[in-house]
């Protein structure tokens, strides 16, 4: 099989002999890969009839040109960056887990609960706002973190494949979720959703007029205590060495199970969390389908962060603020929001694709070394 590759293998490939890890290496890939995206997407500008000059300049402009389209780049970004490093501490400890979008919506239902408690006449009205975010942070981590832990200990204790319990764990924690906001908790109307969270209960915006939120602080303070977990602390290097080698740290000596579930319990908490930024930063009620996918555009940030901790904030930025400009282009130009949507997913695929060039030297027909190997079979 191995020969077989080889010769399927184009001449102009030339394996390395150690993949180029280094900083200035991963930084060159990714901005070839983001310049090949964006050479295609002017092809599908042009389709369209629309100047790809003017259309970048809008899809860009609005999010971090403008004050307002920056803060709603920076709401986005918040639980983009949380599930993000949630998956980044699952993935690094060998613990493949895509259930995400189901610990965002249990997180957010968490703290609408708690929420709603608060209101007037409720078992924690007047309860002052630092006890009750303190409150409902430990809710929707504990919410996202035991339904994450649920997954590990089947993937433990019975070896279960936890790529496809969560996925499918994720439908249960939705329509659990559609069920609350259809019945117990479902405000009087005809819409599927709680009543509107009481004002004091909603994160503070971080500039009058603004849509951003104190939870990109929250997610800017999770970016660095998972830095500190996996580079600073004795759990994070065994979770490491999980990842890299699991039958080579059971040798070693590390208790594997207690570590997966360990690492399940902060990367579920992780994703709860971001649910309650979402529901108290952004929509400030519950209802059917407030995910809008992200917890599955979270998991997008962290491969394309290079599971990084350090990188995912500003790739979680950039991202929302694409998701941001795509509705500038599509109000002041004959671009459709389709097109952004390709960018972003070639955006992905090039990404992931520009590894083969960390592996793989390209030798062109006339450089020195394809004349000198040519002279040398000469």
């Amino acid at each position: 099989m191995g020969e077989l590759l080889q010769r399927l293998k184009p001449r102009w490939l030339e394996k390395r002999l150690e993949p180029a890890d280094s900083p200035a290496a991963v930084a060159a890939s990714v901005v070839l890969a983001v310049a090949a995206a964006l050479a295609v997407t002017v092809v599908l500008f042009l389709a369209y009839g629309a100047n790809p000059l003017a259309a970048f300049y809008e899809l860009f402009h609005e999010p971090f040109g403008t004050l307002r389209g920056f803060g709603y780049t920076l709401a986005g970004a918040a639980p983009l960056s949380l599930i993000a490093l949630g998956a980044i501490v699952c993935w690094r400890a060998g613990f493949e887990y895509l259930g995400f979008e189901g610990c965002f919506v249990l997180g957010a239902a968490a703290s609408a609960w708690l929420a709603l408690a608060a209101a007037p006449g409720g078992w924690l009205a007047g309860l002052p706002f630092p006890f009750f975010l303190a409150l409902a942070i430990f809710a929707s981590a504990a919410a996202g973190g035991i339904w994450a832990a649920a997954t590990a200990l089947l993937r433990v204790r019975s070896g279960g494949n936890e790529v496809l319990i969560s996925l499918m764990a994720n439908y249960v924690a939705i329509f659990f979720v559609q069920y609350l906001v259809s019945w117990p908790m479902r405000a009087p109307g005809s819409l599927p959703e709680t009543a509107q969270m009481p004002r004091a209960t909603w994160l503070p915006f971080l500039w009058h007029g603004g849509r951003a939120h104190a939870g990109i602080l929250l997610a800017v303070a999770a970016t660095l205590a998972v830095w500190a977990l996996l580079k600073k602390t004795r759990l994070g290097f065994e979770m490491l060495v999980m990842g890299a080698n699991l039958r080579a740290a059971r040798y070693a000596g590390i208790p594997a199970g207690r570590r997966m579930v360990a690492a399940a319990l902060i990367g579920g908490g992780l994703g709860g969390v971001a649910g309650m930024t979402e529901l108290l930063g952004a929509q400030h009620r519950l209802m059917d389908g407030i995910s809008g996918g992200v917890g599955f555009l979270g998991l997008i940030v962290a491969l394309l962060a290079r599971l990084n901790p350090l990188a995912v904030l500003p790739t979680a930025i950039l991202y929302a603020g694409m998701s941001v400009g795509a509705d500038a282009i599509e109000r002041r130009t004959t671009v459709p929001t389709s097109i952004t949507l390709i960018l972003e997913s070639l955006i992905v695929l090039f990404v992931l694709a520009a590894e083969l060039l960390r592996r793989y030297r390209v030798r062109l027909p006339f450089s020195r070394e394809a004349t000198e190997a040519k002279e040398a079979k000469r």
